[in-house]
Order: structure tokens, then C-alpha cells, then sequence
């Protein structure tokens, strides 16, 4: 099986790593607590499609002291009941700006 993208070999995807970078640099300096950054991360690997970004972002949400159950309703988070009002908020602001 071949990857689908080298993202270290293509000049395209080496300014979508530093667009996200600047993302996670925003993210952060708006004081967003880690855990909440782990879940949109989460969301936007999801809706992207990307399996090794959407593992990552798990392993690292765990790490950051999320719930491992809250973690597997990210996917359906506007039914879910788990999420305050500001990680709600947080999820759709992360899926406006990834779709």
C-alpha cells in the first residue's frame, strides 16, 4: 500500500503543515484549554479523513486528561449531551472552518 500524500516530499503539503501550525499557535494563544484543543483537532482529522491524524489527536486528547467516552462522541457531538456550552461552541467553529 502506497501513502496517499509524502508530507515531507511535496512543496503543497509542506504549506497545509505550516497553515496547521498556525492554527494549533492560535488555538493556544487564545487560552484554550488543552483537552478542548485535542477535541477539535480531533473533529477536524475526522471530517478530514485523515486515520493517522485522527489517532494521534485521540492518543494526545487522553494524554491532556479527556475522557476516553467523551472522546468517541466527538463524531456525533451536537447529540451527544457530554460537552459544555463552550466546547460546543469550540466543535462548531472547528467544523465551519475545516468544511
Amino acid at each position: 500500500m502506497e501513502a496517499r500524500l509524502n508530507m515531507f516530499g511535496s512543496p503543497r503539503a509542506m504549506k497545509l503543515i505550516k497553515a496547521l501550525n498556525g492554527a494549533t499557535a492560535a488555538m493556544e494563544g487564545a487560552g484554550l484549554p488543552a483537552a478542548t484543543q485535542e477535541l477539535v483537532k480531533l473533529r477536524a482529522s475526522q471530517i478530514n479523513g485523515c486515520g493517522m491524524c485522527t489517532d494521534m489527536h485521540y492518543k494526545d486528547a487522553v494524554h491532556a486528561g479527556e475522557d476516553p467516552q467523551r472522546l468517541n462522541m466527538v463524531a456525533a457531538w451536537r447529540e451527544a449531551t457530554v460537552f459544555t456550552e463552550a466546547e460546543r461552541a469550540a466543535l462548531e467553529l472547528a467544523e465551519q472552518g475545516t468544511r
